[in-house]
């Protein structure tokens, strides 16, 4: 069935002539840590971004990789066979890069462990790496179902400025992975909702290394009373197999 699967993403993904791409060139951070964790040989040139260990979970391999600007002549100058990119961003470089015959694999934007699946797969195939990909996914789901049952808790994920992620939003399939009920709340709320309806649970991302009026509402001494649990950006920025650790952290007492 695997095979069987493998076979059917391969043919919805850019091809070079059969073979798999021998010189592959990454501008997007998302689709820089699944060439370095499926085909790091074949990687030409990451985006700067992927040495960033605050965005990265792939920052300390990627720190003795080259790196090359969004920018259609540098990235020609190393003649990929294929190029990774992201929905966003760098698209006039993309476009150019199209133009001129170059194949483009752009990612997606996974918001739950299903769709997580899916995205390696495709991309494992269009590197040529399913055995790789198979392994990372194995290794996603040991970890989520590593994660001892939970009391019934209500938890608020609160970002910066008080927002609180949508239904259909990863951190909420985060929670839901770590054995937690989301609160049902969304868009931006003041602190006295908050506390008017409080949550058993907060969890917020890891404090980052400068400070923030952004992040400062997060310590506000009125929060202080309820149990808090952290996750690292670099494991919600991009989802991927690596996202299931934000989950443990999460369930973790």
């Amino acid at each position: 069935m695997r095979a069987l699967l493998a076979a059917l993403v391969l043919l919805a993904c850019p091809t070079t002539g059969g073979a798999a791409p021998a010189r592959i060139v990454s501008l997007n951070l998302c689709t820089d840590q699944y060439l370095v964790l499926l085909a790091p040989g074949r990687a030409v040139a990451l985006s700067a971004l992927a040495r960033d260990p605050a965005l990265s979970v792939v920052a300390e391999q990627a720190a003795s990789m080259a790196w090359v600007r969004a920018d259609a002549e540098a990235v020609l100058a190393l003649r990929p066979d294929l190029v990774l990119a992201g929905p966003f961003g760098a698209q006039t470089t993309v476009a150019a890069l199209a133009r001129r015959g170059i194949a483009i694999l752009r990612t997606g934007l996974p918001q739950d462990f299903d769709a997580i699946r899916g995205e390696t797969r495709r991309f494992a195939a269009a590197l040529g790496a399913i055995e790789a990909g198979e392994r990372l996914l194995a290794r996603m789901d040991a970890r989520l179902a590593g994660i001892a049952p939970q009391p019934p808790r209500a938890v608020l994920a609160l970002e910066p400025r008080g927002y609180v992620p949508g239904e259909a939003s990863l951190e909420r399939s985060v929670i839901r992975a770590a054995g937690f009920r989301p609160q049902a709340r969304a868009g931006r709320l003041a602190l006295e909702a908050v506390i008017a309806d409080p949550p058993d649970l907060i969890v917020a991302a890891a404090a980052p290394g400068y400070p923030s009026l952004a992040t400062d509402l997060l310590d506000h001494p009125v929060l202080r009373g309820i149990p808090r649990r952290t996750w690292l950006p670099a494991e919600l920025v991009c989802a991927g197999p690596w996202t299931a650790e934000a989950a443990v952290r999460v369930a973790a007492p």
